[in-house]
């Protein structure tokens, strides 16, 4: 699925449900009802659990971003973690974290412990986008707010 649409679907659910943001990402993206103990999952049925398109889990393998197993008869088989995995790289990227930070963040992970601090540094950083981000959105809302305030009861304005 396209970060635009699961934009979309995101703000809908909220709205819907009149909850956050946050909780409708969660309800959503369902890693919370990711079962630890869950038979491995096809691709069709992992892409359906994290709400992305089979394609995009496809494209997420081949960047070396995810790797799940393959069963005896070839087939690709998604994990618990594979799928918690799935869900952090679907909040990032609506986040706007870029491909190659996302690639060099799941690089570091698979080193291991001992990549924390860098890790650590990398979500500081996208941390500091976001803010960057909101304050920008938050300009750009009130500005149209403004907007439209001039316009009631102007259409043609």
């Amino acid at each position: 699925m396209a970060t635009d649409a699961l934009i979309d679907r995101i703000l809908t659910a909220s709205d819907e449900q009149s909850t956050s943001v946050v909780d409708a990402l969660h309800d959503l993206l369902g890693d919370a009802t990711i079962d630890a103990s869950a038979a491995p999952l096809g691709v069709a049925e992992a892409a359906g659990v994290v709400g992305l398109s089979t394609h995009t889990l496809r494209y997420y393998e081949q960047q070396g971003l995810v790797r799940p197993a393959r069963n005896a008869s070839g087939y690709r088989e998604y994990s618990a973690l594979d799928l918690r995995r799935l869900v952090f790289l679907t909040r990032m990227r609506v986040a706007g974290m870029t491909m190659h930070d996302l690639k060099r963040y799941i690089a570091l992970v698979e080193q291991g412990a001992s990549t924390m601090p860098d890790r650590r540094r990398i979500m500081l950083d996208q941390r500091d986008r976001i803010k960057q981000q909101l304050r920008e959105l938050t300009l750009a809302l009130e500005t149209t707010e403004y907007k439209i305030r001039t316009y009631d009861g102007h259409p043609e304005g």
